[in-house]
């Protein structure tokens, strides 16, 4: 992949909305909790990432969740949630990046798919090993909840937000595309010249 101006401008720019819509939505009170297990809470932290892949490649993808990394555990001190988070962001870009690559008909909806999906079941198996290692904790007021329904409402709630980064994401590319065509026509993932849908 070639590195750019364009590209480390554009990656770092999107690595900073990362931290400025963690940081935003975190101390506003504005992330919306998943209804079923208020511990997990939706937010638009994964529209940059997922924007930095379809502009500029997995790379820079890769990159802005390692900020995403940073940014969390900077402003909470929790290594294994802000690692979790990471990783759910760029198990999403991941399984799109190999559905661009695999798929010849019906490209952007694989991508979206397999990034939905490849997100949703490694997280549900990185939960798995968390409470069999017992690195898992919730607040008292939870009670004890059967592993089983943590590891189906974490893959629920990963399709969820799996779902929101990825629309999210390709809404704004999108724009960004019919506003600045050069930006769409240099980048590695490149969904408007592969698409096929």
């Amino acid at each position: 992949m070639k590195i750019t101006s364009t590209v480390l401008a554009g990656t770092a720019i999107l690595a900073a909305l990362v931290v400025v819509f963690d940081y935003t939505l975190k101390y506003s009170g504005l992330k919306v909790p998943f209804p079923w297990f208020p511990v997990l809470k939706f937010d638009f932290t994964g529209i940059p990432i997922v924007l930095s892949l379809l502009l500029f490649g997995l790379v820079p993808g890769a990159f802005t969740s390692a900020i995403a990394i940073l940014a969390i555990l900077a402003r909470s001190g929790d290594f294994v949630g802000s690692s979790m988070k990471g990783l759910a962001e760029f198990l999403t870009i991941f399984g799109m990046f190999l559905g661009l690559k695999i798929a010849t008909r019906f490209r952007l909806h694989v991508s979206f798919c397999l990034g939905i999906a490849t997100r949703a079941f490694v997280m549900m198996l990185v939960n798995l090993g968390l409470i069999y290692m017992g690195l898992m904790r919730f607040p008292p007021s939870y009670g004890e909840i059967p592993s089983l329904l943590i590891i189906l409402l974490t893959g629920v709630f990963n399709v969820i937000q799996g779902a929101i980064s990825i629309i999210g994401g390709y809404f704004i590319y999108e724009a960004i595309r019919r506003r600045s065509p050069f930006l769409a026509e240099n980048k590695s993932a490149n969904l408007s010249s592969n698409r096929k849908v």
